[in-house]
């Protein structure tokens, strides 16, 4: 699964062994700090906060839909997901996809 970091800064992985508390200080104020080697994109420090979120197990859909319609109590107001959901996604505007 890949993680879409925003980066504000980038370093190489000598820089960075040189300013590595600077660093982390900036990582911890929400600043993820991007870490380079020969010029690519080998790592990502950032605050454990911004980590734990990233990595924290998501809910599937379904399952947050379910749990959305048992909280605002839905199936009290007699609407079936087919009417309030219906129209999302036209099928007409499809896409061209291949492996």
């Amino acid at each position: 699964m890949a993680i879409e970091v925003p980066v504000g800064k980038s370093f190489s992985i000598a820089e960075a062994k040189n300013q590595l508390s600077k660093l982390v200080h900036d990582a911890e104020g929400g600043a993820p700090v991007e870490l380079t080697r020969r010029g690519e994109p080998v790592a990502v420090l950032l605050s454990v906060g911004d980590y734990k979120r990233l990595t924290a197990d998501k809910a599937a859909f379904w399952e947050r839909f379910d749990q959305f319609r048992t909280e605002h109590h839905v199936d009290q107001l007699g609407i079936e997901p087919e009417q309030w959901l219906g129209g999302i996604r036209q099928a007409s505007q499809s896409r061209d996809f291949g492996w």
